[in-house]
């Protein structure tokens, strides 16, 4: 569950929960009326620095396979060595673009795994590359990310709901309702396997993180036969309730917070002193409560660094350590007035660019969560929402391996417990460090036993891996 997912919370106290009707798992969807889907072959083409691009045809209403038609976005690296089949990456959101994410960085797997796969990575249904849903433009994105995430007023409350309403419209005037009503991930996951048949693959071979764990359960549990070899790194409950996974996360973001007030104290330049963690949080507050009274200052425009901003800055540097420098900074600056600092890092985690334009993460996240979660603020959403059973079993599926992280924010670590228990083979692997997912982030014994899994297909035993102390920390 990205960054973007708690700022939606936050906003409008919208719990995000991977909720459903009571009810059997849906049985396999029939794949005869979709044989010229199915039989397409992917025309790769280079799209710069080692990567090859292509588009993948898929219907946008699958009831209707002959109706209008889509196309979804996909990039790959191409393996480096002699190869098993592809990996297919999902990074998270939902919204994020896996084509953007991939092209970011090499790195997301071992060198180990690069040489014996294509690291393939895909922007979902209405995100990026593959028909984007639009909403607001950059002004208004800009005003409905800085609401008030704790309206304590009549005027702040009323204000909150109109956005929202506005939200709404705006979304059925710029991306229409047929859109709208097929970004949910259950067409998600249906692409994925028309996508792994046009990769060559006879079964699946998947990674994902945060909400692409969601995804992953999901055709797992409408497919389990066609799965090989299925990694969920940084997990969400499919049985969770919204209330649940709302105090869940409330709680994963301040276990956070507080290991890295922990961690902060050690450092030069700490904005806290004393190394009191009840302090520190206290004199937090304190800033967000004045952001509230009177926006602070920033050098870069003429925006308003709000309590919302400051809020979302905070919280999305909780994702990775790598970031606590710069928040550290940002804390320090903000507690003299220049809110510049939190206000870039609010800037990246809704993912808007310099010139003032977005990416339409935020806007993906709002339309796919109102399609598989359709509770408030989805109330105005434009068309009717549907919800997978809540169960994800994945039946005769092989074993799965669920990756939870102890101190992650997002995706609490019991999330990851309830995920792999649930799961029909589900293998628990233990993360014991900071940060949201858990693969690539320094710890030699949870790669290891992730890579070996990926590469032969055998499921490791249920264990537990420690980050060594400061191992992925930058303690400048």
């Amino acid at each position: 569950m990205s960054h973007l997912s708690k700022i939606l919370t936050s906003f409008v106290a919208f719990l995000i929960a991977l909720t459903g009707v009571p009810g059997a798992v849906s049985a396999a969807p029939r794949t005869d009326r979709l044989d010229g889907f199915y039989g397409q072959r992917l025309a790769w083409s280079s799209c710069g620095n080692g990567y090859e691009c292509a588009k993948l045809t898929v219907p946008l209403d699958y009831s209707r396979p002959s109706g209008e038609k889509i196309g979804i976005s996909m990039v790959r690296l191409p393996a480096t060595g002699p190869k098993i089949g592809s990996l297919v990456l999902n990074f998270g959101g939902p919204g994020g673009s896996g084509v953007d994410s991939l092209k970011a960085t090499k790195e997301t797997v071992s060198a180990a795994v690069r040489e014996r796969f294509d690291i393939v990575g895909f922007d979902p249904r209405g995100v990026g590359g593959s028909s984007p849903v639009r909403c607001l433009g950059g002004r208004g994105l800009d005003a409905y990310l800085a609401l008030d995430p704790t309206p304590d007023t009549e005027a702040e409350v009323k204000e909150a709901a109109n956005w929202d309403k506005t939200f709404a419209e705006s979304c059925a005037k710029n991306s229409g309702e047929r859109l709208l009503a097929h970004v949910g991930t259950v067409d998600a996951a249906r692409d994925m396997d028309v996508m792994r048949v046009a990769l060559g693959d006879a079964r699946l071979s998947y990674l994902g993180f945060s909400y692409g764990t969601y995804l992953g359960a999901v055709y797992a549990d409408l497919f389990p036969t066609r799965v090989r070899a299925m990694v969920l790194d940084g997990a969400e409950d499919p049985g969770q309730t919204a209330q649940d996974l709302g105090a869940d996360q409330d709680r994963g973001f301040e276990v956070a917070t507080e290991s890295f007030l922990r961690d902060c104290f050690g450092t030069r330049g700490c904005p806290f002193t004393g190394g009191s963690v009840d302090a520190a949080l206290e004199r937090l507050e304190g800033l967000y409560e004045r952001a509230d009274r009177a926006p602070l200052r920033n050098t870069r425009d003429g925006r308003q660094v709000t309590e919302g901003v400051a809020r979302a800055a905070v919280e999305y540097a909780m994702y990775s350590t790598s970031d606590w420098p710069r928040l550290r900074g940002a804390l320090a600056d903000a507690f003299r007035g220049d809110g510049t600092g939190l206000l870039r890092l609010a800037d990246e985690s809704n993912g808007r660019r310099p010139n003032g334009k977005y990416d339409n993460s935020f806007e993906a996240l709002m339309a796919i969560n109102c399609v598989d979660h359709p509770e408030n603020p989805c109330a105005n959403w434009p068309v009717q929402g549907t919800r997978y059973p809540k169960k994800v079993r994945a039946e005769g599926a092989p074993p799965i391996v669920v990756v939870g992280t102890t101190r992650d924010p997002a995706t609490p670590y019991k999330l990851a417990q309830a995920l792999a228990a649930q799961l029909s083979k589900g293998v628990l692997l233990t993360n014991v460090a900071d940060g949201h997912t858990g693969y690539g982030k320094g710890s030699a014994c949870l790669d290891g036993k992730v890579d070996h899994y990926l590469i032969t297909a055998e499921a490791p035993r249920p264990a537990t891996c420690g980050t060594p102390p400061g191992a992925s920390r930058d303690r400048s």
